[in-house]
């Protein structure tokens, strides 16, 4: 245990400057080496060099056009110029990763040659995955945007897809939304419809009642009624009361229908109004469409590769050997120094 102390203290107490001047050489050899394979080896003969496209976008804050524009009842959060905020962000993130852009990006820029995929490869697809989420992230900024970054050897590669994906994103996520915009369009079409021909048969009928007579039950009932009492007080028009008797048993067969269809006319007419507003903006959502992203930045092609930093490799390369070579000389020497003490220790 002694012994121990006393070699450690010993190895501490030699200065690393004239351990380093010691094996200046095996070092210097080492280092140079390292520094020699790095740049050879992150060279693109090795390393294909890749360069960077992005695309930076907003999301919008609505998703409904018809509500952003039709609707009365509108907030800063139905702005069809708002940008979305945290929620909208996630959504669009969700999206861009989904197999629907991945699948349509790979078949519009045949991805599998492009990427150097064999056809008859057993795991062909697991690699094309792998390399399209390699080359292709989708981040947010600081700033609650959405980042599209796109690696390629093909700079001009590089920034159509990004410029694609941003595309890809407002077709997708309309398509996704007009599945369900189009089957609530047909529900409400159908609602519409069905409420519109009642009202029409309801207006027909009234047409049959006033062809009767019957054209408003209170008024003419009252009218008839007063008439008929002035008539009949004169007694003279027998031909007249008459025919006012016959108006009121008219009256008295068809008044009650009528009005029943009157009433029950209003109310569907009111409810046909707005069915009628539901159905327009139904319409609207089910047909038309809006971007659904504000493009900050589109991508263009890059002049100068993004990846590999050779400088970066060939520092922490040259780094690392230099230290490992020093650990192992470290305990070499180490060693060496245990071996001699021992020795001596025997004699």
């Amino acid at each position: 245990m002694i012994d121990r102390v006393k070699g450690s203290e010993d190895f501490e107490s030699t200065s690393f400057i004239i351990f380093l001047h010691h094996w200046r050489k095996p070092l210097l050899i080492v280092t140079v080496l390292a520094f020699i394979a790095s740049v050879i080896f992150s060279s693109p003969w090795f390393i294909t060099p890749k360069f960077k496209s992005t695309v930076i976008m907003f999301p919008t804050s609505t998703n409904s056009i018809s509500k952003s524009l039709l609707s009365e009842n509108t907030n800063s959060k139905q702005d069809i110029l708002q940008f979305g905020e945290d929620e909208q962000a996630e959504q669009l993130l969700q999206i861009l990763n989904s197999n629907r852009i991945r699948d349509r990006v790979i078949l519009k820029f045949n991805l599998m040659d492009h990427y150097d995929i064999k056809q008859n490869e057993k795991y062909r697809y697991t690699r094309l995955y792998n390399e399209y989420e390699d080359n292709i992230k989708f981040s947010r900024t600081e700033y609650m945007a959405v980042k599209v970054d796109v690696l390629d050897k093909d700079p001009q590669y590089a920034a159509d897809i990004a410029n694609t994906i941003a595309d890809f994103l407002d077709s997708t996520k309309n398509a996704m939304q007009k599945e369900r915009a189009i089957m609530a369009f047909r529900i409400v079409e159908n609602e519409y419809i069905s409420l519109k021909t009642e009202v029409q048969v309801m207006e027909d009928s009234l047409t049959k009642l006033r062809v009767l007579g019957v054209y408003d039950y209170e008024s003419q009932s009252e009218m008839i009624n007063m008439q008929l009492a002035i008539e009949l007080a004169k007694g003279t028009n027998k031909k007249g009361i008459k025919a006012l008797e016959d108006k009121l048993e008219v009256l008295a067969k068809y008044g009650g229908p009528y009005v029943s269809i009157r009433d029950a006319l209003e109310y569907e007419k009111k409810q046909l109004s707005l069915v009628k507003a539901k159905f327009e903006e139904a319409k609207i959502d089910a047909t038309e469409v809006l971007p659904q992203k504000f493009i900050v930045s589109k991508a263009y092609k890059a002049e100068k590769k993004s990846y590999p930093v050779r400088w970066i490799i060939v520092l922490i390369s040259t780094l690392s050997a230099f230290l490992l070579v020093v650990l192992i000389l470290a305990v070499l020497d180490s060693l060496s120094r245990y071996n001699k003490k021992k020795s001596l220790k025997l004699i």
